[in-house]
């Protein structure tokens, strides 16, 4: 059972968060959130609430941008072989898409690569790059992959043949020795967005393109509001904070999902269950769009994709559409059976580090089991499929807030063939036979490091809530404070001395709608998967709740309020 959560409540100055409210011209429930999340100066939060263009940062920020911009340009002006190297998730296939799209512009001759996740594994290989020689390639641009591939970058270098690194995962204490790298989290790098997905920096490299090939700027400007829309949708599928520099892509791109031109673009939304016209949420695109993209690397060939998104033939696109979902849904069910496999091990109170493995488990989706895992114990968790004919496990992990997951790697590295990632998320391979050392070695790390506290779940609430605030406008003001993912999360608030006025209504087989009163007004809970604490809502029961207020796009269809309150969740009223 997942472990119940620890409450925090935040408490912003009434009168200070008042006072912002007038300025703003917002309903209190807003301006609570917002001075709570720290924008508690007018003007920082009105560049919050209208994020624009003139929000994106120089790229020429970037460290080397100016020897990669002037590679790139003298390689697409002379006629010179670019290839583009990838990577198989939806930030590595959006990145070679984006850098396509320019390309293709600017006149060049370029092809591109993505690896097949099952067959090649992450990142760059020397016969790729051989491969690349033998066609006279002459400028390898990666994207999302490469900060850790020194040796095939030197191996390119012997052939004649320059690299400009575009990603964003942690780099190595030594940079591999490439022409240029672009990454913001480089020690020497100043950029002030450090936050950005590999899709992000292959777009710092193409504005910085854009004026090097001294564009008009009405070209620029709607090339960028084009491009902004893969950006948003990798920058949301990433998982990267919805912040600064973020929040205005993601912002600007997801507004633009309103009217799609590319044909792959409108295949796949289509296919998603949106109609035209229709803007998906961040929410939409993390559980609903961008499944899809990643069934292709995780099941098949994310060649795919690039193919769904390059191309001009509607039919063709709207095929690959159609192939992605099948995909996603074969995803699901084999996802499903390795969670099952993994829930069923019991967990000690004391274990702090968790280790999984089976054979033959799909290595395309052991990072999604992982992150069931760590929401089912709350503890960092790495998921290992085990492949009998050669002998080697690989797989990913996911952390918790308190624990960092590529620092615990790095502290047993002797453990394994290849590994990389960042604080949140990584990737392993080792020979099976290691799997116990491992899974004994990475649990004492993390006992050593993390509490009791830190493996137990928080709820945050920005803001205490009064019913007698609620109408449709203030909702609406606190949904305008989307997109909403990480560092940004949907708002939270405290609901105190709620009586459940009616038995709650059961909603399929393990959620519930519960009827709630406060200060004379009653609102209809919804309460996903809820069904097993259904005792703790009974009739009569009096209790406190932390709710979110959402989006009902099937209400408001249906002719009633726009949005609805959700539960997260709940204990006696104190």
């Amino acid at each position: 059972m997942t472990p119940r959560a620890q409450w925090s409540v935040a408490a912003p100055d009434e009168e200070s968060a008042a006072a912002l409210a007038r300025d703003l011209r917002l309903q209190k429930p807003a301006a609570r959130v917002l001075w709570s999340r720290g924008y508690r100066d007018p003007d920082a939060a009105r560049r919050f609430l209208a994020p624009s263009l003139d929000h994106l940062h120089d790229p020429f920020l970037l460290r080397d941008m100016d020897r990669a911009v002037e590679r790139l340009h003298r390689a697409i002006a002379t006629g010179e072989k670019i290839l583009l190297y990838g990577d198989y998730d939806v930030d590595g296939t959006s990145s070679i898409v984006l850098l396509s799209k320019i390309l293709q512009a600017a006149g060049a001759q370029f092809n591109y690569t993505v690896p097949h996740r099952l067959r090649d594994g992450y990142g760059m290989r020397p016969e790729v790059v051989d491969q690349a020689a033998a066609d006279q390639v002459r400028l390898i641009v990666s994207v999302d992959t490469g900060i850790r591939a020194a040796a095939v970058v030197e191996h390119a270098a012997g052939l004649g043949i320059d690299c400009i690194i575009t990603d964003h995962h942690l780099p190595e204490a030594q940079l591999p020795p490439a022409l240029a790298v672009l990454n913001p989290n480089r020690a020497d790098c100043a950029y002030p967005e450090k936050n950005l997905c590999g899709a992000g920096v292959a777009f710092k490299l193409i504005q910085a393109l854009m004026q090097r090939l001294a564009w008009p700027p009405e070209r620029v400007r709607r090339t960028t509001e084009s491009l902004l829309k893969m950006v948003a949708i990798a920058t949301v599928a990433d998982v990267v904070p919805l912040t600064g520099e973020n929040r205005a892509i993601v912002k600007l791109g997801l507004d633009g999902l309103h009217t799609v031109k590319n044909v792959g673009l409108r295949a796949l939304l289509a296919k998603a269950g949106f109609a035209d016209g229709q803007t998906p949420s961040a929410g939409d695109i993390g559980f609903r769009v961008a499944p899809r993209i990643n069934a292709a690397g995780r099941m098949a060939s994310a060649s795919d994709v690039v193919e769904m998104f390059l191309t001009g033939d509607a039919g063709l696109a709207t095929g690959i559409a159609e192939r992605l979902h099948d995909l996603n849904r074969d995803r699901q069910q084999v996802e499903a059976k390795i969670v099952e496999a993994c829930l069923k091990v019991e967990v000690a109170p004391e274990e702090a580090g968790l280790v999984y493995s089976g054979p033959n488990w799909h290595k395309g989706v052991v990072g999604i089991v992982a992150s069931r895992v760590v929401e089912r114990h709350h503890r960092p968790s790495i998921v290992l499929g085990e492949d009998p004919e050669t002998g080697l496990a690989q797989g990913s992990g996911r952390s918790i807030s308190a624990f960092h997951l590529l620092d615990a790697l790095e502290s047993m590295a002797d453990l394994f063939l290849k590994f990389g990632g960042h604080r949140q998320a990584a990737g392993v391979t080792l020979p099976v036979e290691r799997i116990p050392e491992f899974r004994r070695r990475f649990d004492a790390y993390a006992r050593e490091r993390l509490t009791a506290e830190d493996m137990t779940p928080r709820v945050r609430a920005d803001a205490l809530l009064d019913f007698r605030e609620l109408n449709d406008e203030a909702v609406e003001q606190v949904l305008a404070l989307a997109p909403f993912g990480c560092g940004n999360p949907a708002p939270h608030f405290a609901v105190r001395g709620l009586e459940v006025c009616a038995q709650p209504a059961a909603m399929g087989e393990a959620h519930l709608r519960v009827p709630a009163r406060q200060n004379g007004r009653v609102f209809q809970i919804k309460a996903w998967r809820f069904r097993e604490r259904e005792l703790e809502v009974a009739a009569g029961a009096r209790i406190d709740a932390i709710v979110s207020l959402d989006d009902d796009s099937y209400s408001a269809a249906r002719g009633y309020s726009p949005w609805c309150m959700t539960l997260k969740d709940v204990r006696p009223a104190s």
